[in-house]
C-alpha cells in the first residue's frame, strides 16, 4: 500500500513536469506591443523614482493633457501686453511731465529776471534821486513849441556877472564878461544850430562841446537840449533815452528837471502815458516847489495830457 502511494505521487509529479516544459516550448515570443507596454510601465516606474513630486512638465510622461493649456497661454500673453503698454503709457506721460516742468521753469526764470531788473532800475533811480538838488533857472520853452524865442524873465542864461542868455541858454546878449568863454561859444553855436530847426547839425555840435567841456556849467544844458533835439526830430525812444542819461549823470544839474518833464513827453509819443506819469511824479517828487513855474504850468498840462491820476 505503501508502496502505491509513492508509485502514485512520482507519476504525478511526472506528469506535472511534462505539461509544464511542453507549454513552455508552445509559448510564442511577446509582440511589439506587449513590449511597448513592458517599456512604458518601467519608464513611469523610473519617473516616479526619479521625481517623487509628480512629474516637471508633459513632456515627462506621456500623459494626453499638457501642463499649459493653449488657453492659459494666451492669457499670459495678453497680460505682458497689457503691462507692456501702461509702461509706455507711463514713460510718455512722465516724459510730457517732464517737458511741461521745463517751460514752467522757464517762464518763472524769465518773469523773474525781467522783476529784478525792473527794481533794479526803480531803486537805481530813487538812489540818484535822493541827492539834493540845487536851485534851476526858471526856462518858459513849451514842448509843442520847442523853436519860439523865449521871454527875457528869469532867463537861465543869466549869469552871476549879469550876462544874459537865451531860455535854453544861447549865445550872450551883453558883452559884460571881460574874457571870452570858448566852452559858452561852443555850446551857443549848438543852441543856434537847434533854433534853426537843424538837429542832426545841433546835435553834433553839442556832443562835441560836452566831450571838450565836461566840466562846464552847460553841460547840462546841452545834454538836455540834445535830447530835446531827438524828440524834435521824431526819435522819441533816443530822446527817452538821451533825457533820462542827463538826468541819472547829473540830478543835480541846472536842466536835470526840465529832462524829466521832457522824458514824459518823450514817452507820451512812444504810446506810454503810464510811464510819462511816473516821470511827472519822480519831477515833483525829487525837486517839489523848486520846479520854475513855467515848468510847472507845462509839467501840469503834461499830466492832463497823459490822464495822471
Amino acid at each position: 500500500m505503501k508502496i502505491r502511494l509513492i508509485t502514485a505521487l512520482a507519476a504525478s509529479v511526472a506528469f506535472a513536469f511534462v505539461p509544464s516544459s511542453a507549454l513552455g516550448q508552445r509559448q510564442a515570443p511577446p509582440t511589439p506591443e506587449q513590449r511597448i507596454d513592458r517599456l512604458e510601465r518601467q519608464v513611469q516606474q523610473m519617473q516616479r523614482q526619479v521625481f517623487p513630486k509628480g512629474r516637471p512638465a508633459d513632456t515627462a510622461g506621456f500623459a494626453d493633457d499638457p501642463a499649459a493649456t493653449q488657453s492659459s497661454v494666451v492669457t499670459l500673453d495678453q497680460r505682458l501686453d497689457a503691462l507692456e503698454k501702461q509702461m509706455a503709457d507711463l514713460v510718455r506721460l512722465s516724459e510730457e511731465n517732464g517737458n511741461r516742468l521745463r517751460t514752467l521753469e522757464g517762464g518763472l526764470n524769465q518773469l523773474k529776471t525781467d522783476e529784478d531788473q525792473r527794481i533794479a532800475a526803480l531803486e537805481q533811480k530813487l538812489a540818484e534821486a535822493a541827492t539834493a538838488p540845487p536851485a534851476a533857472a526858471p526856462e518858459t520853452v513849451p514842448a509843442t513849441t520847442p523853436n519860439k524865442a523865449k521871454p527875457t524873465t528869469g532867463k537861465p542864461g543869466t549869469t552871476k556877472t549879469g550876462t544874459t542868455a537865451p531860455a535854453e541858454g544861447g549865445p550872450a546878449v551883453a558883452a559884460s564878461t571881460p574874457a571870452v568863454d570858448e566852452g559858452e561859444d561852443a555850446y551857443t553855436q549848438g543852441f543856434h544850430l537847434w533854433e534853426a530847426g537843424q538837429y542832426d547839425q545841433a546835435i553834433a555840435q553839442l556832443k562835441s562841446f560836452t566831450s571838450a567841456y565836461p566840466k562846464h556849467r552847460r553841460v547840462s544844458y546841452a545834454n538836455n537840449l540834445i535830447g530835446r533835439a531827438l524828440l524834435d526830430k521824431g526819435d522819441a525812444r533816443g530822446a527817452a533815452n538821451a533825457l533820462l542819461a542827463n538826468y541819472r549823470s547829473n540830478p543835480g544839474g541846472e536842466r536835470a528837471p526840465d529832462s524829466l518833464f521832457y522824458l514824459g513827453q518823450a514817452l507820451m509819443k512812444l504810446g506810454q502815458p503810464a510811464q510819462a506819469c511816473k516821470a511827472y511824479a519822480e519831477l515833483d517828487a525829487v525837486y517839489g516847489a523848486k520846479v520854475r513855474p513855467d515848468l510847472k504850468k507845462l509839467e501840469d498840462d503834461g499830466k492832463a495830457q497823459a490822464k495822471c491820476s
